[in-house]
């Protein structure tokens, strides 16, 4: 897998994380008590590092999940998609739920912010099985 498929599998999660939260914006908002301007939308709209910040860790995530899917002899898209909705729904969702639980966030946010963690990397580990 080359660098390429890399940046394509970043940026098909990407894309679809903030097709997600525009559609789920509210109910995100409200959930997880983020800061909101008086136009409705968040404090911290303006400020790039967010979005910087999001592109570079979708890399890396994707430059991981290379190896992973290699490792196991993934080859076919169906395999592809199921190995990218394991690591999202069995690794990252139950480990952030710890988190969330101590942390005392609501439900609605937890299942909003890790129903993309879920998609996100079933669309990541597809990508780099398609190309």
């Amino acid at each position: 897998m080359g660098i390429l498929n890399v940046f394509a599998a970043a940026a098909a999660s990407f894309f679809f994380v903030a097709v997600w939260y525009m559609v789920l914006s509210d109910p995100w908002m409200t959930a997880s008590g983020v800061a909101q301007g008086a136009n409705g939308k968040p404090s911290n709209m303006s400020n790039p590092r967010p979005h910087i910040f999001s592109v570079v860790l979708a890399v890396l995530v994707v430059g991981m999940m290379c190896y992973l899917p290699t490792a196991s002899g993934v080859t076919s898209v169906p395999c592809g998609a199921i190995a990218g909705f394991g690591i999202g729904a069995f690794l990252i969702v139950l480990w952030m739920m710890m988190n969330n639980e101590f942390a005392g966030k609501p439900f609605q946010s937890i299942v909003i912010d890790r129903g993309y963690a879920v998609i996100g990397c079933t669309l990541m580990s597809t990508v780099l099985i398609v190309f």
